[in-house]
This record gives structure tokens, sequence and C-alpha cells, in this order.
């Protein structure tokens, strides 16, 4: 065999992106619309065709109503009759359509800290576990049999040993490392006063994406693992997972004192596993419910009323055991100061993010928490 036979060595080649067909291309920028219009089908559409104005994103021989009786055939719209009988019907997206949101959130999000190489958190729990974590080490007297990585070990034995001569020796095997499974309780509250669309500022559907891509991690990746959502306002409600692509802010104050109490509560029912309480907010708390039902609202400022009975919701969650993370998407100074302290009642977190990096931060927080040991 000659010498240039024998040659390796690395092809480029200039990068081309995979291939797309007319309905996916569009299909992409269709779940980032209708993200942003919270499931509003006929405004997406409108914005679509407005975009396919500007960048030429249709042909004669595809085009957005083509498009549109794709989404049909494939099950990712629906035509509701009106209950009047008027005969106008609407269209609506399917639950095919919510799964793909989600699953695009999370890829968005996700593929982000895979290329960025964040997220790696060192956790003091590996050993003898139940959870692969891909990592490999030397086999030691005493590992299980089962956890030793037979593909691995056999490739050792040929490298060590050659093909030819097949011999397996202790010093080939490999056991692979994994991690004692815990179980994660997360609630994730979202603030919807109606300072998360002032100032010309979306910040509601950042938030909502990253509810969806932590939904979509935790059913598909970590299905022991539970995660509740609620939204808080003047008041704090839960909401269901399939719910959020259609979550909207309304003409509410920040009543954080009643989304910590609805968090603890449904915290309170999980029995054996870690919790933790994220909560995304870009305000102050101005509001609170009397016990007489009336609310007791002051915009202006801090006031201490609120601002204490927090710090006391912080302290109860904190005796709980319930670590609190807050992601404050906001950077006014007396705002920080008010999360710092809220923070250090509870021995919880902070994070000051604005909206960028936001989805990114709480996925590293919860890998990271999941992965800590229960306690007792």
């Amino acid at each position: 065999m000659s010498e240039k036979q024998n040659r390796s060595g690395f092809v480029f080649k200039t990068y081309e992106a995979p291939y797309q067909s007319p309905f996916d291309k569009l299909f992409e920028i269709f779940k980032e619309l209708i993200t942003h219009t919270s499931g509003d089908f006929d405004e997406a559409i409108d914005w679509l065709r407005q975009l396919d104005m500007e960048y030429k994103l249709t042909t004669p021989e595809y085009t957005i109503d083509d498009f549109i009786e794709d989404l049909k055939k494939k099950g990712y719209i629906r035509e509701e009759i009106d209950p009047n009988g008027t005969g106008a019907g609407k269209t609506t997206i399917t639950a095919k359509t919510e799964r793909a949101i989600r699953q695009q959130a999370l890829d968005h999000i996700f593929g982000k800290i895979k290329r960025s190489g964040s997220g790696n958190h060192k956790s003091k729990g590996v050993g003898i576990g139940d959870e692969h974590t891909g990592e490999f080490r030397a086999y030691q007297f005493g590992d299980a049999l089962e956890k030793v990585s037979m593909t691995e070990s056999l490739r050792n034995a040929q490298i060590n040993h050659g093909v030819g001569n097949f011999n397996l020796t202790e010093d080939d095997l490999v056991v692979e490392e994994t991690l004692h499974k815990s179980q994660m309780s997360t609630v994730l509250m979202i603030d919807i006063s109606h300072s998360m669309i002032l100032y010309g500022e979306d910040r509601i559907t950042p938030a909502k994406k990253v509810a969806m891509a932590l939904a979509e991690l935790i059913t598909t990746r970590y299905p022991k693992d539970t995660l509740e959502i609620l939204v808080f306002g003047n008041d704090a409600w839960p909401i269901k997972i399939k719910d959020l692509p259609y979550l909207n802010v309304g003409p509410y104050h920040t009543n954080t004192v009643a989304g910590l109490q609805l968090a603890m509560d449904m915290l309170r029912r999980k029995r054996n596993t870690n919790k933790q309480i994220f909560m995304i907010t870009d305000g102050k708390p101005s509001c609170l419910r009397m016990p007489d039902g009336q609310y007791y609202k002051n915009s202006v400022g801090l006031d201490p009323y609120i601002v204490n009975k927090c710090y006391a919701m912080a302290q109860q969650a904190r005796r709980l055991h319930i670590p609190i993370t807050t992601f404050m998407i906001a950077e006014d100074p007396y705002l920080m100061r008010f999360v710092r302290e809220f923070t250090q009642a509870n021995r919880g977190k902070a994070f000051y993010t604005g909206l960028k990096g936001l989805g990114e931060m709480i996925f590293e927080d919860y890998e990271n928490n999941r992965k800590k040991r229960i306690k007792g």
C-alpha cells in the first residue's frame, strides 16, 4: 500500500444548512409567533404574512395558504364551530402544537447551554446510584458488576491487548458513574402584573418560554420530578402546562405574598422530595389581600407593610426547608436591595438577569439543585 493511500486527515467543506421543507421553515417561525400572540392563530398568521412580504419567505409554489392547509392536515390547528350558530368558525391550535412549542423552547434554551458548555455542575452524590452521568472511571474492588460498562471495557481490552489475541483483565474494566436519584418538586411562579409589558419591553413571552421548556425537560428527562406553575397579580392561581402558550398579563398589581402562600401550599402536599420555588418577577410587591377580602395596594416605592409580609413568607419557607430562587428581570437599585434582603431571609438565591440568559440560568439552577440528596 502506498504512502499516499495511508494518509489520513480532515476535509473542510463550506457549511451547508440541513435541508428544510417549505413547511418546516414556516413552522419554525409560526411557533415563535404563536407564542408571542398568546395562542391567537389569526394574529400569528397576520404577522407571518407581513414577514413574508418583507423577507420573501414563500414562493408561488408554496404560499401561506398552502402552509395553513398543511397545518390542518397535520393536526396542528382545528376549526371550532361558533356555539351561537352563526356559521363563522374560529381557528385554534391543538395539543400537538402546544407540545411542539414546548419542544422548541427546550431546544432553544437547552441547546444554548450545551453549546456554551455551561451547566456542568459537579455533584457530591456521585457514586453508587441509579442515574447515569455519562462519565467513566476505572473499576475498583467492591463495585457492583451491573455497574460495569461492557462496551467501554471491551474497547479497552482491544486497545490494550489487540484484536487478534483477545484478553479481558481487571485493568480493562471501567464503571459508569451514577448519581443518587433524588426527586425534585418545583413550583414556578410567574409575575403577570401589568409591568411585564410596560416600557416597550415584552417580558412575559420569555417567562412563558422558560416555563414551557422547563416543563418539557421535566416530563421527558425527569418524569419522577414534578413541576407546578402558578401566576400572580392581584391574586395567585395555578395554571396547567397546556395553558402556558395562552398566558397573558393583566391590569394587575403584584401580590408576591399570595404567590408564595399558594406555592408553599402546593409543596406541602409533596412527600419525600426535594422542594424549591422559582420566582420570575420584574417588579416590586405592591399588593396584599386583607382578611376582609379588600386589597391593600401601594405602587409608590417599597411599602414597609407589604415588604415585611414578604420577608415573613421567606422565613416561613426557610423553616419548611423550601429554598426560593428569585429571577429578577429588573435592575433598579432599591428593588435589588429588596430582593437581597428577601433572599437573606430565606437563605435562597437571587439572579438579576434582565431577559438575556434567563432560561440558561433557570436550567442550570434546576439541574444543580436536583442533584442534591434528600436529608433527614
